[in-house]
């Protein structure tokens, strides 16, 4: 059995949501997986008197595709568990013709495609960023027939996996040919199809009392507060949620005990939407100057104006700067263990970095691969020493500290390093198939250099209500000189930029 009691509890409550009858075809042969389809399909189809079961031919194959009248092409080649269990629960209910809860407009730009698109996305089971993957181009492929779409579970395909040189999920091809890789968010998908935003829809914009300056919790935060004072707010980010999307749990946000850090991102942007926020994603901010107002500049070409604007454009993980890493990037270096570890499923990998982040990796790729090697800068590891105490466990894994990484190698994908003990000029190699870097996070700012205050290490320097040197600029989060680096500490620097930006607007 597939779903047992607990599967099964999870999935009951959301048959009573479906609205018309659907269909399971399946695609299966005699093979384990083709078995584990059949399975799978009849099980859920004893689930719902709506569900029913025929078999079909697809095109990827063992598979099953949920379809009603007038709406096809919606495929899992796979078992769509784990992180795709969401997934699967949203393509049952919205196949059935419960409508799915995006936003009028782009419900519209989605059934203004014309163009015949097929999708195929690569995924893996404990990927937390796949989910929002497969469910929008799943919601594309609801609302028009000229779309469809197949979660590849990369797993039950590992051979197919490798043939494509896949090392990073998820991995999405369109029509045959690689689209993108990694997370993505419907409309940054969208935005890839249809092309960015015209700088004309921005030309008829009022002045803000504050625009924000990016999406994350800090920016969040800031927007919020803002609004709640009864002043035109507006907010621009590149990718709403910031890091927290980058995040598999998070345990010390006060007052949730655990959140994935995919959930919280859309909880700041549904609370958000619930003030009149002008809300502008998907939107790069290039330039900074202060005239009779703020002028912010965008990627493109529009220019917003603004009384006070509050930067809170967060942090990014940080590269290595070495040879290789550019070039290999998505094959076979990588940056999200969860995401990609069991792509490397009984290689060798290393990780670069002792610190926290580099440690849990290393931890968790231990239980996935055949060798995990650590390499750190720092003649000691800066993990916390109960991380310390948990490596140091693992049969599987060997540490190398005091050394600096120096090139990482490859033809189509990695297949070693170099690195050499620091004080030495001997370069040692290691084979490996993947590098996992997690070396730090470094602060959005470049577009601000030469604009504004920064520090050696490029955080804006803000004093105790987020006010920079610049009359009317305030900034929060883990682009400034905050000395944490925490959720909870940037949204409360976000709520403290905010006030100090209103406060900044009566007296001036």
């Amino acid at each position: 059995m597939i779903l047992d009691e607990n599967l099964r509890s999870q999935l009951l409550p959301y048959m009573d949501l479906l609205e018309n009858p659907i269909i399971l075809k399946v695609d299966a042969d005699d093979s384990e997986n083709g078995q584990k389809i059949n399975d799978f399909t009849d099980e859920l189809a004893s689930l719902s008197d709506l569900i029913s079961k025929e078999k079909t031919n697809l095109n990827h194959k063992p598979a099953f595709s949920i379809e009603r009248e007038g709406v096809s092409g919606l495929v899992f080649s796979g078992l769509p568990l784990g992180h795709e269990l969401n997934s699967l629960v949203l393509a049952l209910v919205q196949v059935s013709g419960r409508p799915p809860r995006i936003e009028q407009e782009l419900i519209e730009q989605i059934q203004a495609i014309k163009t015949s698109l097929h999708f195929d996305t690569y995924v893996s089971l404990t990927c937390h960023n796949c989910p929002d993957v497969v469910q929008a181009l799943n919601t594309m492929t609801i609302l028009n027939p000229n779309i469809s779409h197949t979660m590849i579970e990369g797993g039950m395909f590992q051979a197919e996996v490798e043939a494509k040189g896949i090392m990073a999920v998820p991995a999405v091809f369109k029509n045959g040919e690689e689209f993108h890789s990694g997370r993505a968010s419907l409309e940054e998908l969208l935005e890839k199809i249809t092309g960015p935003e015209s700088s004309d829809s921005f030309a008829e914009k009022e002045p803000y009392d504050v625009l924000v300056v990016g999406g994350g919790p800090a920016g969040a935060s800031a927007a919020i507060y803002a609004a709640r004072k009864g002043i035109r707010t507006g907010l621009i980010a590149e990718r709403f949620g910031g890091q927290p999307l980058e995040t598999l749990g998070i345990e010390n946000l006060i007052g949730t005990p655990y959140i994935e850090g995919v959930q919280l991102g859309r909880q700041l942007e549904e609370h958000v939407k619930k003030y009149p926020v002008d809300l502008m994603n998907l939107q790069k901010a290039v330039k900074l100057e202060k005239k009779d107002l703020i002028e912010v500049s965008l990627a493109n070409g529009a220019t917003l104006k603004s009384k006070a604007v509050i930067l809170s454009t967060g942090a990014r993980w940080r590269d290595l700067g070495i040879p290789g890493e550019q070039r290999f990037k998505n094959k076979g270096v990588a940056y999200c263990p969860h995401c990609d570890g069991p792509l490397f499923s009984g290689k060798d990998v290393a990780v670069i970095g002792g610190g926290n982040s580099g440690i849990e990796a290393a931890i968790d790729l231990a239980g996935l691969v055949n060798r995990v090697t650590v390499l750190e800068f720092l003649p000691e590891l800066k993990a916390d020493k109960i991380l310390q105490k948990k490596l140091a466990s693992l049969t599987n894994v060997t540490v190398l500290t005091n050394v600096e990484t120096k090139e990482i190698l490859g033809d189509e994908q990695v297949t070693g390093l170099n690195y050499q003990a620091r004080g030495s000029k001997e370069t040692i190699h290691l084979e490996l198939a993947g590098v996992f870097v997690l070396i730090g996070l470094v602060p959005n700012t470049q577009w601000l250099e030469g604009t504004i205050d920064l520090t050696e290490r490029h955080e804006i320097v803000t004093d105790k209500v987020g006010a920079t040197n610049i009359p009317g600029v305030f900034a929060a989060g883990d682009c400034t000189d905050t000395v944490y680096k925490q959720i909870i500490v940037s949204m409360g620097s976000g709520a403290t930029a905010s006030l100090g930006a209103f406060d900044y607007l009566i007296r001036n």
